[in-house]
């Protein structure tokens, strides 16, 4: 009985164990839920970001962005994730993204579900109020 109750706690623990993600996990390229975009993630000094590396929107500029200034600005090469730590437990928080198509900054949060996977929640205030999408790695 005992055998049994040792075998039925091992299985249970290794069924909950979570997938255990180092820092730079997060960096590569990522196909956009859409599927209309691919976003480089990299890493500079102790903090992630991201550039639209290409992507088949109808708008090739910034035209929706507040600066009048950045208009003009092409969509490609266009930093639309900011200043993302790592929380060393699967997080990547305290950042931002930028939404091109309304031109508006949100506050977000990155997961890896597994290694090619990634949850961006972008949030105003507090993450209830938000929207998800999930990224696939390209490489």
């Amino acid at each position: 009985m005992k055998k049994l109750m040792l075998l039925w706690l091992l299985c249970a623990s290794l069924g909950t164990q979570a997938q255990t993600y180092q820092a730079d996990d997060v960096t590569g390229t990522w196909l956009t839920s859409d599927k209309t975009g691919q976003i480089s993630i990299y890493k500079v000094n102790d903090k992630y970001y991201g550039k639209i590396k290409s992507g088949s929107s109808k708008e090739h500029f910034d035209v929706h962005n507040p600066d009048p200034q950045k208009r003009k600005d092409s969509l490609i090469g266009l930093q639309l994730l900011k200043n993302f730590k790592f929380d060393g437990e699967g997080e990547w928080e305290k950042g931002t993204i930028y939404d091109p198509k309304s031109g508006k900054t949100y506050s977000c949060t990155m997961t890896l579900t597994d290694k090619n996977t990634l949850k961006i929640r972008g949030y105003v205030g507090i993450s209830l109020f938000g929207r998800t999408e999930i990224w696939t790695r390209i490489r």
